[in-house]
């Protein structure tokens, strides 16, 4: 993880390449990092997310975000899930309600992110 600073605020930056992002333990290793980081957001890659956590009936989606959001950080989860949401009424909800919040984002590129951050 590197740490950029985006409109002040520190930014833990997961590499693309990396464990799968599949469930609340993949989630608790991310969180050890930003706290060693002292970073207070995390930018995730599409890449990392693992089988089914756009299958919002999986609850792995659910699972990862809510141990960010207990633990106080931000997630933005970034890259291209427009097939994803094209295909699922109940993501393109989910997704819509996170981008109008202030802790989950689905932003297509780290621009998008520092916007948001600005």
């Amino acid at each position: 993880m590197i740490v950029e600073t985006f409109g002040g605020v520190r930014v833990g930056v997961c590499p693309a390449e990396g464990p799968k992002l599949d469930g609340e333990r993949a989630a608790a290793d991310i969180v050890g990092d930003l706290f060693g980081a002292g970073a207070r957001v995390v930018a995730i890659p599409v890449e990392r997310l693992g089988e089914g956590f756009l299958t919002l009936r999986t609850r792995i989606a659910g699972e990862v975000v809510q141990k960010f959001v207990n633990y106080g950080f931000r997630v933005a989860f970034v890259g291209d899930i427009s097939e994803a949401v094209a295909a699922s009424d109940a993501l393109r909800d989910f997704v819509r309600e996170s981008n109008r919040g202030q802790h989950v984002w689905f932003v297509a590129d780290m621009a998008e992110l520092a916007a948001k951050l600005a």
